[in-house]
């Protein structure tokens, strides 16, 4: 079997969507090998086998000096470990770690989760971050993406050509995030928003949306979960302090998101731009509709109508709307749309498939070159 590196920007991340493809890897013989940042917690996916490095990755550092640095511990890392192929995740490991395994004509594999926040506007470090990804994914085996969108607007600038796949997201673990009944509406329908507080995710639209219903529906409960990434929003929350019906939950872990969503009826996810939402496909096998914004990342996930609502994105009036669309269904409706959310997610949407396509590659990168006399 093969050696495989993995590149990975936090131990989170990759504990919460690719646990399932490390012990995959590991179970038919794989030699699973992990670089990222050092944490306690890393420790867990050594107990499984795995061998664990340390990458000096600043995640949201943009120094230049230090971007050099990465690629040289990569390639250190590389030359020192000799894989036979090169997994990576997220930004600065796609972008860095593929630059070092060209340079020492590795095999890699990419994954694009989503374009991020420094690709919605026109900018300078925009079109830096497009030419370095054209340069990064140049020699790329496969440079798999979790929608569509992204890839067609990759594809659009010439940054991937035949070397580009699509995945279902990072797929939802259906063992794990099991079906549940849809609780009774009586003296609440509660809603949640599951996601770091910031501009991006859609906060402004959702607490503009919640002061203009709140008065209005005596029977609607808010659920905020997540860590306050951007502070004004810090001061946002103490306003409603005295207001029952905005629960502040905090940061939490995914034992207790995965409480939190079966315990409410419906999911809010504002946001403006995503690869694929997470907390949208596990809201949806825990059989709960989701009402989500318009884009690429949360619409593959929702069939309007069926398994939840698409409102405008950055429109908090179309938010509002869509929620006092789904207020005035009955609960029945509401049960059934869960059932629809949950089966969408058994047939296009399960981590088996994306685990499946991964091995697919890895076949074709390392399987043995039968030579022809």
């Amino acid at each position: 079997m093969s050696r495989l590196l993995i590149l990975a920007n936090d131990y989170k991340t990759l504990a919460n969507f690719r646990t399932e493809l490390i012990e995959r890897l590991l179970s038919v013989g794989h030699e699973v090998i992990l670089s990222l940042p050092d944490n306690e917690k890393n420790k867990n996916f050594a107990d499984m086998g795995c061998k664990i490095v340390t990458a000096p990755i600043s995640r949201h550092g943009t120094n230049p000096l230090k971007e050099l640095k990465l690629i040289r511990a990569y390639k250190k890392q590389m030359k020192e470990l000799k894989p036979d192929c090169v997994l990576t995740f997220t930004v600065k490991p796609n972008i860095y770690g593929s630059i070092a395994a060209a340079a020492l004509k590795i095999p890699y594999i990419n994954n694009i989760t989503g374009l991020g926040s420094v690709m919605q506007s026109e900018s300078l470090l925009k079109k830096l971050m497009l030419q370095l990804q054209k340069y990064a994914y140049r020699k790329s085996s496969c440079v798999f993406f979790q929608n569509n969108g992204n890839l067609t607007y990759f594809t659009s600038k010439g940054i991937v050509k035949k070397n580009a796949k699509l995945l279902p997201g990072s797929g939802v673990n259906l063992n794990l995030h099991m079906f549940s009944d849809y609780p009774s509406e009586e003296p609440f329908v509660d809603f949640a928003i599951v996601s770091r507080l910031r501009k991006d995710k859609g906060f402004d639209e959702f607490f503009t949306m919640a002061d203009a219903l709140l008065p209005k529906y005596k029977n609607i409960r808010f659920h905020v979960v997540g860590w306050i990434e951007e502070d004004h929003y810090r001061a946002i929350l103490e306003r409603y302090e005295d207001e029952p019906r905005m629960i502040y939950h905090g940061e939490t872990t995914q034992q207790q998101v995965h409480d939190i969503l079966h315990s409410c009826h419906c999911l809010i996810h504002p946001s403006y731009h995503e690869g694929m939402a997470n907390v949208l496909m596990e809201a949806a096998a825990a059989g709960r509709p989701a009402l989500v914004s318009d884009i690429h990342g949360c619409k593959e996930g929702v069939d309007h109508g069926e398994s939840g609502f698409t409102f405008k994105v950055r429109d908090a009036e179309s938010l509002k709307q869509c929620v006092e669309l789904y207020l005035q269904q009955g609960e029945e409706e509401h049960r059934l749309m869960g059932k629809k959310a949950r089966k969408k997610m058994e047939t296009e949407f399960d981590r088996e498939i994306v685990i499946q396509k991964y091995m697919e590659q890895l076949e074709l990168i390392t399987a043995p070159k039968v030579e022809v006399s």
